[in-house]
């Protein structure tokens, strides 16, 4: 199996912008007692809906919070989580809300960790029977004509990167998890540890990086939905 992983394509000409954030967050951590570090970084699940959870005024403002809090709170979210899901502080929940302006192709990345699709685009996609789409309404308002509907697509975490692309590694924080090792420029993912049939995921070490399967990238070029580029990423199993 070939992947890929996901960008914007500036070449396209498109001038879409989005300004918006998930409805709900984890905290960061403040200070851990190992490492003495301040920190957030996180997943997001766009369709998890944390109205059930008593607290919900607590997940409404990004801020750091001792580790003891930030472990409580992950509690309280666990049980609404989709299967394969992990948390790290400053995990976001529920739809996008902001605006956005300008024109879009049929798929869009604003950010390299954010993937939206038009929902006509989503329906294509998800008929060519891929594995693991799944389209979140979003909440952003266009103050234009023609305004698309942008659905973010729930991206599962999957896969890590192989020790080969990273010299520099250092062993997570004991205590809070925090990694300490930089994204490299070149990356290579490590085969074994892609073990779940999904087409689109985004790195457990690095949820920054969104990567897909050769098959996601041949049905988005054969559909010719526009917006994003598709960069080989090489893999190789470790032992």
């Amino acid at each position: 199996m070939r992947y890929f992983t996901i960008d914007e394509d500036r070449a396209a000409g498109l001038t879409g912008f989005v300004d918006a954030a998930h409805k709900w967050k984890l905290p960061g951590i403040r200070n851990c007692p190992v490492c003495k570090s301040t920190w957030s970084a996180g997943f997001a699940y766009p369709c998890v809906d944390l109205t059930p959870v008593a607290a919900l005024a607590d997940f409404e403002k990004a801020r750091p919070e001792p580790i003891e809090e930030y472990e409580r709170l992950c509690e309280l979210v666990r049980p609404l989580l989709p299967p394969g899901a992990l948390l790290e502080p400053g995990t976001t929940f529920g739809p996008l809300v902001g605006r956005g302006q300008g024109r879009f192709g049929q798929l869009v990345s604003p950010y390299p960790w954010w993937l939206l699709a038009r929902r006509e685009a989503l329906v294509k996609i998800q008929a060519e029977g891929l594995r693991g789409l799944e389209g979140c309404h979003t909440e952003v308002r266009f103050r234009q004509r023609n305004s698309p509907e942008l659905l973010e697509l729930q991206i599962l975490p999957m896969g890590r990167l192989h020790r080969d692309c990273l010299p520099h590694h250092q062993p997570p924080c004991s205590r809070c998890g925090r990694g300490r090792t930089p994204l490299p420029d070149d990356l290579l993912v490590d085969a074994t540890t892609i073990q779940r049939d999904l087409d689109l995921f985004r790195l457990e070490d690095f949820s920054t990086v969104i990567v897909c399967t050769e098959r996601f990238a041949d049905a988005c070029q054969r559909l010719g939905l526009d917006g994003v580029a598709f960069k080989p990423l090489p893999s190789k199993k470790s032992r």
